[in-house]
């Protein structure tokens, strides 16, 4: 008879303690309507990814979508958290992927191997579109059990999770957001990143530098005497010319990409903040869940001795004794 209670066990596996200091770096444009977030996960998507054994263009598409909600996250000014869910008629019939307020990131992907597999043999690199099929894209901020749940959902449209995420924005925000996602293998292992732009109210740039460090760069604010619309335009087409190479080249710091990207319009630079590994799993949880079946139940469940109950977020297997869990 073990004497520990299942929720005090504490053989659980370890997983990756990743912290990227300078994950994700906020900005604006100074006297011009627009403000950003530039996501560089660096050795955190790898961290992320292959905890989970999916084909590479599952793997890319869940690195589009941590990237994705990292930088919708860091919007937040309350405890909580941001998601991104996906369902569809496709082989990946279901994408989860969210962000606390502190910056900690999970994703789960469900796939039908039998599908995807014919997908891959048809075309080796199918779009965000093919994967997910037809359905539904929803974004969610969860404030915690005693706030009521904030959730959009529009229906998937584009080929790409960057065109899926400007729908829902220009459709169920009325918010006009450009994205621009990038996430792929390389010689150091997957790296994915994001450009987010937002339009915001004409002074909202200049209400924000209040806000910022005083070390943020906005010595120089360079006078624009269009309107509002031709600078958010302007803004968008130097945002465009920024390809997956550069959004994801390691030897460029955030300050020196963004500074080269918007360097005909000037760019103030926010205090970069931390990004990581954040699965929210515990054993007290499964605990719980666990004690509301009936003991007949739980029997059927046990396997040698061991009821086994895997996280899909980090995909660890938490194993509790029969004898140590009670039923209803």
């Amino acid at each position: 008879m073990v004497d520990t209670p299942a929720f005090l066990d504490p053989n659980r596996p370890d997983v990756p303690d990743i912290v990227v200091p300078r994950g994700l770096t906020p900005f604006f444009l100074p006297n011009r309507p627009v403000r950003g977030r530039l996501v560089q996960l660096g050795i955190l998507a790898d961290a992320l990814i292959r905890r989970h054994d999916n084909p590479p263009p599952v793997s890319k598409l869940a690195g589009e979508a941590l990237a994705l909600v990292a930088g919708l996250a860091s919007a937040l000014k309350f405890r909580g958290s941001f998601s991104l869910q996906a369902k569809g008629d496709g082989p990946v019939s279901m994408l989860l992927a969210d962000c606390t307020d502190s910056g900690a990131l999970r994703f789960h992907a469900r796939v039908d191997q039998e599908r995807m597999s014919a997908l891959l043999d048809a075309d080796p690199a199918p779009t965000a579109y093919a994967l997910l099929g037809s359905g539904y894209l929803a974004f969610s901020v969860d404030q915690g059990p005693d706030m009521e749940r904030h959730q959009g959902i529009v229906s998937i449209e584009g080929e790409t999770l960057g065109a899926m995420a400007g729908h829902y924005f220009e459709t169920s925000e009325q918010h006009e957001c450009w994205v621009r996602l990038a996430c792929r293998r390389t010689s150091n292992g997957w790296r994915a990143a994001a450009l987010v732009l937002e339009r915001i109210a004409a002074d909202g740039g200049i209400e924000l530098n209040r806000e910022l460090d005083n070390a943020v760069l906005d010595a120089e604010r360079i006078p624009h005497d269009g309107t509002d619309a031709d600078a958010w335009n302007t803004a968008v087409i130097l945002a465009s010319t920024l390809g997956e190479e550069e959004l994801l080249d390691e030897t460029l710091s955030s300050e020196q990409l963004l500074e080269r990207l918007f360097l005909t319009e000037g760019v103030a630079i926010d205090r970069p903040r931390a990004l990581a590994y954040g699965c929210r799993c515990s054993r007290a949880k499964l605990a719980g869940i666990l004690e509301t079946f009936p003991a007949p139940d739980l029997d059927d469940m046990q396997l040698e001795g061991d009821i086994i109950m895997t996280c899909e977020f980090c995909n660890i297997d938490f194993r509790f004794p029969r004898e140590t869990v009670h039923g209803s």
